[in-house]
C-alpha cells in the first residue's frame, strides 16, 4: 500500500497486489500484514523505460577506463589515466574516446600513450576499437590473415594498424575467456533512476545472451523487465512478462552500406518471422537509405528507426506515412553538443536528435540513453529535451524543445508497444496514455517510480535526486528517502 501519493494532482492511496495495481482511492483501509509506504505527498508515476541501452556493455564500461571528454581532454591526461589504471586479467579496457583528446588513434599512438600492457580502447560512438601492439601480438593478429575481419584495418605492407571497425563480436571471440559482466551494479544503478524496464538494443543478441539475461533476472541481479532486440535467432525464443523478444536490430554504417536489395531482404525476412525491424540511422544518408528500404519492403506497425541523429525535414513525413516509430537520444544534445556545434555542418544543427518535430509530424516517439555510449541517467536526457543546451550552455535546435511532461513521456511505455507478437502484457500497456504523469490505472503492472516531491516541483528541475523509491511488479527494487 502506498499512501499520501500524488497521482494526477490528487492525493490518493494505491494498493498493489500480485504485481499489479488493484485499488486507487482517496482512502484505503490497510489490511493485516500489508506493507505500507508513506509517499509524503510525492508524485507517483509509472516506472521509466529506457528504450535503447546496452546492458552488458554498460556493465563492462563501469569497470573500464574513461578515455574521453569531459573526464579526459588531452593526450597527457589520457596517458596519465592509462598508466594509473588497474588491469583486469592482464588487460586494460578504455571507453568513450573522441578525436579531440589525442587525434586519430592507431597501435603506434597507443604504444606511445599507454603502459606496456595489452590495451583496447573503444570510440565513444561504439563503432571502433583501437588496440595497441601488445594486444595485437597477444591475439596473434599480425601474421594470420586467413581469419581477418572485414573491419580489421591493415596498412599497405599488411601490418595491422590497430583500428577495428564494427568488429565487436569477432574481437570478443579472440579475447581471453572471461565471464559475462555482472549486471547487479547496472540493475541497482538503473533502479536508482526509477527505471523498471529496459530495451537492450545490441544487434548481436541471440540465445546465449537471452539465457544470461534470464539468469540475471532470476537471481535478482537485473530486477527490471527487459525487451531484447537482436539477431534472427531470437525469433524462435518465447516472450514472457519479464523478458520480451523485440525487433531485429540492423546496423547501417554510411562508409559500408549494404546493397539496397540486401537490406530489403533482411527487412522482409524479419517480417516473415513475425518480427519488426529497428534500424540504426545516425546520418542523413543512413536515414534516407533506411526509409527507402522500408518503403520497398513494406513497413509494418512496430518498425522503428534508432537514433535518427540527423533528420532532414523531408524524412519526417515519409516516416509518418510508413508508420514508423522513432527512438532518439536527446541526452547527446547535452553531452556532445559542444562538439556538434564545432564539427557538425550548420545546416544540420536543427536536425540533431529532433523531438518536437517528430511529435508535430504525428510520429510515435520514445527515448533511450544509448548507455554506455550515453549517460545512463534518463533524467539528464529529459532535461536535455527540455532545454536543448550543451554542457557549456549552447542551445542547439531551440525549436525542438518540449515540456517536462512530454520529456517524461518519452521514457514511458507510450506508443512503442507493437513488435508483431501478441502478448497480454502489451495489451495492458496500450491502455496507458502519453501523459505519463497521470498514467496509472487499476489493472496495470505495479511498475512504479515514487518521487520525493509533487510533480509541479519536480518539473522545475528534472533530476534523479527526486527519486525516492522504485517498484517493479509491486516489489521495492530500490529505496532512498522513504519510510
Amino acid at each position: 500500500m502506498i499512501v499520501d501519493a500524488e497521482v494526477a494532482g490528487r492525493k490518493i492511496s494505491v494498493r498493489c497486489h500480485h504485481g499489479v495495481i488493484t485499488e486507487m482511492a482517496d482512502q484505503i483501509v490497510l489490511a493485516a500484514g500489508e506493507e505500507e509506504i508513506n509517499a509524503r505527498g510525492g508524485a507517483l508515476i509509472p516506472g521509466l523505460h529506457d528504450h535503447h541501452s546496452h546492458l552488458f556493455s554498460l556493465a563492462a564500461d563501469l569497470n573500464s577506463v574513461a578515455c574521453g571528454p569531459p573526464t579526459v581532454e588531452s593526450p597527457e591526461a589520457l596517458s596519465d589515466r592509462l598508466h594509473r589504471a588497474t588491469p583486469i586479467s592482464g588487460w586494460l579496457r578504455g571507453t568513450g574516446y573522441f578525436e579531440s583528446v589525442a587525434g586519430d588513434l592507431d597501435r603506434d599512438r597507443l604504444d606511445a600513450l599507454g603502459p606496456k600492457l595489452p590495451l583496447r580502447i573503444q570510440h565513444r560512438s561504439g563503432s571502433m576499437w583501437f588496440l595497441n601492439s601488445r594486444a595485437i601480438e597477444g591475439l596473434g593478429l599480425d601474421h594470420n590473415q586467413a581469419d581477418d575481419h572485414p573491419g580489421m584495418e591493415r596498412d599497405a605492407s599488411g601490418r595491422v594498424t590497430g583500428r577495428f571497425f564494427r568488429a565487436d563480436s569477432w574481437l570478443r571471440q579472440k579475447l581471453p575467456s572471461i565471464t559475462a559482466p555482472d549486471l547487479s551494479v547496472v540493475g541497482s544503478l538503473l533502479a536508482s533512476f526509477g527505471v523498471t524496464r529496459v530495451t537492450d538494443a545490441t544487434p548481436s543478441n541471440g540465445e546465449t545472451e537471452l539465457l544470461l539475461f534470464r539468469r540475471a533476472q532470476r537471481s535478482g541481479a537485473l530486477p527490471q523487465r527487459l525487451r531484447l532486440m537482436g539477431n534472427l535467432s531470437l525469433s524462435s525464443m518465447t516472450s514472457d512478462e519479464w523478458l520480451e523478444i523485440g525487433e531485429l536490430k540492423i546496423m547501417l554504417d554510411e562508409p559500408a552500406l549494404p546493397a539496397l536489395d540486401e537490406l530489403i531482404s533482411r527487412i522482409r525476412a524479419a517480417h516473415a518471422d513475425d518480427r519488426c525491424v529497428a534500424i540504426h540511422t545516425v546520418t542523413r544518408t543512413e536515414i534516407h537509405f533506411a526509409l527507402a528500404a522500408i518503403e520497398a519492403a513494406g513497413g509494418r506497425a512496430g518498425d522503428r528507426l534508432e537514433h535518427a541523429s540527423v533528420t532532414p525535414d523531408e524524412a519526417l513525413q515519409l516516416a509518418h506515412r510508413l508508420g514508423l516509430s522513432i527512438v532518439t537520444q536527446p541526452n547527446f544534445v547535452s553531452e556532445r553538443g559542444d562538439a556538434y556545434f564545432t564539427n557538425v555542418d550548420a545546416r544540420d544543427w536543427h536536425g540533431l536528435y529532433r523531438v518536437r518535430s517528430w511529435l508535430s509530424a504525428g510520429v510515435p516517439l520514445a527515448a533511450g540513453t544509448d548507455a554506455p555510449f550515453g549517460d545512463p541517467d534518463p533524467w539528464r536526457a529529459m532535461c536535455a529535451a527540455v532545454t536543448r543546451r550543451s554542457e557549456t550552455g549552447i542551445c542547439l535546435g531551440p525549436e525542438e524543445r518540449i515540456s517536462p511532461e512530454s520529456a517524461l513521456a518519452l521514457f514511458g511505455e507510450g506508443c512503442l508497444l507493437s513488435n508483431g507478437i501478441s502478448h497480454p502484457v502489451n495489451d495492458r500497456r496500450r491502455q496507458r496514455t502519453m501523459n505519463t504523469v497521470s498514467a496509472l490505472a487499476i489493472g496495470q503492472p505495479a511498475d512504479l517510480c515514487l518521487l520525493k516531491a509533487p510533480w509541479q516541483e519536480v518539473r522545475q528541475s528534472l533530476s534523479r535526486e527526486h527519486v525516492a523509491a522504485t517498484l517493479c511488479a509491486g516489489r521495492v527494487i530500490w529505496s532512498g528517502d522513504i519510510d
